[in-house]
């Protein structure tokens, strides 16, 4: 499922108790920077490359396994998606995206400003889905206890439709792997928009618990997260939104996600934890426009480590929005 790239990997003092080193796997696809949404679009593929490139002068890549994940194949990406919407995304280019029998379809799938067609744009989904689906593999094999896929955490893309600069769900598909061995999977999202595609496609299902922490109101996009919002049928109270006003500092943030996480992780017992961490939450980014300061990550970190030491974790860093002050985050805790 996955091949092994130049470096061997190492394992992580624990910030637990329990004192067990972890043991990370780090999927980069080397390609993945060449894809490009537009002149005027602020999705840039290249800041995984930069972020990468951090990883490796800090040396940090000596703390983990380096893995380049196999391109997923359209029958896996149809395991959430919908077949003719796949078919769309592996056939449609930029030459042909306008004409006159394409446009109807465009309109339904939501092509457009915020989700253009570029080259190379199927091949793009597939490494990203790629990533997420082969570090959920390593995680049922007991191979690692913490994977990342920084081209991952497209999580507004919905079954049938792009959305928000997201066109294929690869957290949705790496949940579904998880849940090929484990009975229950918490998701927890600090991005600064709603979760809306993995909640929607969990909602009414009780073997995934959603917790999405957001900004919320004003038209933000996507315009969803209310409160209220909790789930349906067996899935009725495993999907939490806490959303969120602007100006929240890293204090208030941690006094809301460390009560909230232990409880949900004590009542739920997840068997394995999703992280989606945009790092469009973060201060001075220009589409959250949220006055934080950089703390979340390591309070959310040492959260998850110390009320349940045993738990596999599976980060998915999205390079959604600002990527260069994330780079850092998730290894805050290393020594």
């Amino acid at each position: 499922m996955v091949r092994r790239d130049e470096f061997s990997g190492a394992s992580l003092p624990s910030p637990g108790t329990d004192a067990t080193k972890r043991k990370v796997t780090y999927f980069y696809e080397p390609t993945i920077g060449g894809y490009f949404y537009g002149q005027d679009h602020p999705m840039k593929p290249h800041r995984i490359v930069m972020a990468h490139n951090l990883i490796v002068h800090y040396n940090l890549h000596r703390k983990m396994e380096i893995m380049r994940p196999f391109p997923a194949e359209a029958s896996d990406i149809q395991k959430f998606h919908s077949p003719d919407y796949v078919n769309f995304l592996a056939s449609v280019t930029p030459e042909t995206v306008d004409e006159q029998a394409n446009m109807e379809v465009v309109k339904r799938y939501n092509i457009g400003k915020d989700c253009p067609v570029f080259d190379g744009l199927f091949s793009y989904c597939q490494a990203s889905a790629g990533g997420s689906i082969g570090a959920a593999v390593k995680l049922n094999r007991h191979d690692a206890d913490i994977a990342i896929n920084w081209a991952g955490g497209l999580h507004h893309a919905k079954k049938c439709e792009a959305s928000g600069f997201c066109y294929v769900n690869d957290i949705v598909l790496g949940i579904l792997e998880l849940l090929k061995v484990h009975k229950r999977v918490l998701y927890i999202d600090i991005d600064v928009h709603h979760g809306d595609g993995v909640e929607e496609a969990f909602y009414t299902t009780n073997r995934v618990m959603t917790v999405s922490f957001h900004k919320y109101g004003e038209g933000f996009f996507p315009e969803s997260g209310n409160i209220e919002h909790n789930g349906h049928g067996k899935g009725k109270h495993y999907a939490l939104n806490v959303p969120l006003n602007d100006g929240i500092d890293d204090e208030s943030f941690r006094n809301l996600f460390q009560p909230i996480i232990r409880k949900v992780m004590e009542a739920y017992q997840p068997e394995a934890v999703v992280l989606q961490c945009g790092a469009d939450s973060l201060a001075s980014d220009k589409l959250g426009r949220e006055k934080e300061k950089y703390g979340r990550e390591r309070s959310k970190q040492e959260t998850l480590h110390k009320s349940h030491s045993n738990v596999l974790l599976f980060p998915i860093f999205s390079n959604q929005d600002t990527c260069i002050h994330q780079s850092g985050c998730p290894f805050n805790t290393m020594e």
